[in-house]
């Protein structure tokens, strides 16, 4: 059967559940809803076919980029109900048979682009799926055998995908997003520069060192031309160093084979623990599926 490997926003996947399912507590007292509210959804990607799983969670917020960029997103203004179930879930999903990568220096995007290259290394996987919205993470998609794929929405984006979406290839989204900004990760980009005129402009120079200086130059169409090679100009370091925070990270060493990833059941600890979440249907459902 052919190999593919799914590769899980962990944080993503916490802060998406602690909104959308009830609070719940375990026998301590503490929240928990959304541990397993993530904890059932990798069941139901096992349930679904899924073999080769991984997980990259924030295991702390901040990052190297923090000391790039002073904006750059913090572990401020997050609720503590949910703040608190992040290494709960790294301990659950152990637990559970599940790899999973809690990063430090990296964060948990820089985590997902390295397993993705790693998985992708091996001539026996014939696709990966990189399962997170975020629009960084685009950057790591190659033809339609790494893609990304959008568990909420249904939506699965391969390279063709990608360029429908914001105008450009892979390659070309970490200068987009530098001209464009991140607000989800705290850099505002250039002014005047938007979603439209970024596509343009790199759909045809691809990296933001080959757009010409003189707009006359230009070999395309963009509104307000000048005002907008004048800004770019004016903050061309602050752009490459948005860049810089967009570019993801690809040399953690997560694992050294594939296989090291194949869900082979739930541990035995697994089955206190789903207890202790006041959850033991969860338990029973890894067996059931291990079976």
């Amino acid at each position: 059967m052919p190999l593919k490997v799914h590769l899980v926003d962990g944080t993503y996947e916490l802060f998406r559940h602690f909104y959308a399912v009830p609070p719940a507590s375990d026998a301590d007292g503490r929240e928990v809803g959304a541990v397993i509210g993530v904890l059932g959804s990798i069941l139901g990607m096992l349930g679904d076919g899924a073999t080769h799983i991984g997980v990259a969670t924030d295991h702390v917020i901040e990052s190297f980029r923090n000391d790039l960029w002073p904006g750059y997103k913090t572990g401020e203004g997050i609720d503590p109900a949910l703040w608190g179930q992040f290494y709960p879930l790294e301990d659950a999903l152990r637990a559970m048979g599940v790899a999973v990568w809690p990063m430090t220096d990296l964060e948990a995007d820089d985590g997902l682009a390295s397993a993705a290259r790693l998985a992708a290394a091996d001539r026996g996987v014939e696709r990966v799926f990189i399962c997170s919205p975020d629009k960084d993470l685009a950057q790591c998609v190659v033809g339609d055998r790494v893609v990304q794929f959008d568990r909420r929405q249904r939506e699965l984006r391969d390279e063709a995908g990608v360029q429908a979406k914001f105008g450009v290839l892979p390659a070309s989204i970490p200068d987009w997003l530098a001209l464009v900004g991140d607000s989800a990760d705290g850099f505002p980009g250039i002014k005047g520069w938007g979603a439209k005129s970024a596509s343009t402009v790199l759909a045809r120079y691809h990296h933001l060192e080959a757009i010409p200086t003189d707009p006359t130059e230009w070999d395309v169409t963009v509104r307000g031309a000048v005002r907008l090679s004048a800004s770019l100009e004016a903050d061309r370091e602050c752009a490459y160093l948005f860049r810089r925070l967009a570019i993801l990270r690809t040399e953690a060493p997560l694992f050294t084979r594939v296989d090291a990833l194949r869900w082979c059941g739930p541990h035995p600890e697994f089955q206190s623990l789903s207890s202790r979440l006041g959850a033991p249907a969860l338990w029973d459902r890894a067996l059931a599926l291990r079976s």
